[in-house]
C-alpha cells in the first residue's frame, strides 16, 4: 500500500514512521540515490549523510561524499550487491511529478526508476522506496532541477530521516 505525506505536514516523520516499520528487518539496507551537483537530485545524498550522521543502525549508500548517481549507478549496485546478495532494500530519490505533488513524500512498494524522469535508462532499484516530489514534469527539467530551492529539499530530507529514525526506534 502506497503512503504519502506533505513534506512540513506537523505528523509527517511520525505517519512515515509508523509506515515504514514494518520493512525494518535485520538484514535491510538504504540506497540513497543522486547527485549533489544538482540541487533538484541531491535529495537522497542529503538523506543518506543525515543518517550516516545520526548512527542510523542499518547500512546506508548513498552520501553526498560518495554518491551513488547515473554515472556510477551499476557499478555502486554491483558492489552492494556482492556485500548484501538477499537484503531488503529500501531506495530513497527525487523525483519529477504534478505540480501539485510538489513537496509531496511518497512510500511505493515498489523500485525506484533513476533518470526516468529526464529520459534515462538505468536500473531499478530497491524493494520499496521513498521518493520526494521536488518539481513538476516540465518540458525542460534540466533547468528546472536547478532552479529549486536547497531549503526545500533540506527540509524534506529531514523529514524522512527522522521517519527513517523513528522507524527504527518504534
Amino acid at each position: 500500500m502506497q503512503k504519502e505525506v506533505y513534506y512540513n505536514d506537523r505528523f509527517a516523520s511520525e505517519t512515515l514512521g509508523r509506515h515504514l516499520k514494518p520493512y525494518l528487518k535485520n538484514d535491510m539496507i538504504i540506497i540513497c540515490v543522486g547527485t549533489d551537483k544538482c540541487i533538484g537530485d541531491c535529495l537522497g545524498p542529503l538523506v543518506g549523510t543525515l543518517l550516516k550522521k545520526s548512527n542510523f543502525p542499518y547500512p546506508v549508500y548513498g552520501t553526498l561524499g560518495s554518491p551513488i548517481h547515473a554515472l556510477n549507478l551499476k557499478e555502486k549496485l554491483i558492489n552492494i550487491k556482492q556485500r548484501h546478495p538477499f537484503n531488503f532494500a529500501i531506495a530513497i530519490d527525487a523525483c519529477l511529478g504534478e505540480e501539485e505533488n510538489i513537496g509531496i513524500i511518497q512510500v511505493r512498494q515498489s523500485p525506484i526508476f533513476p533518470g526516468k524522469g529526464v529520459g534515462k535508462n538505468l536500473p531499478s532499484i530497491g524493494d520499496i522506496s521513498i521518493i520526494g516530489i521536488v518539481d513538476s514534469l516540465k518540458s525542460d527539467n534540466n533547468i528546472s532541477l536547478h532552479n529549486i530551492r536547497l531549503g526545500f529539499v533540506m527540509e524534506m530530507a529531514e523529514t524522512i530521516t527522522r521517519a527513517l529514525i523513528k522507524a527504527a526506534k518504534y
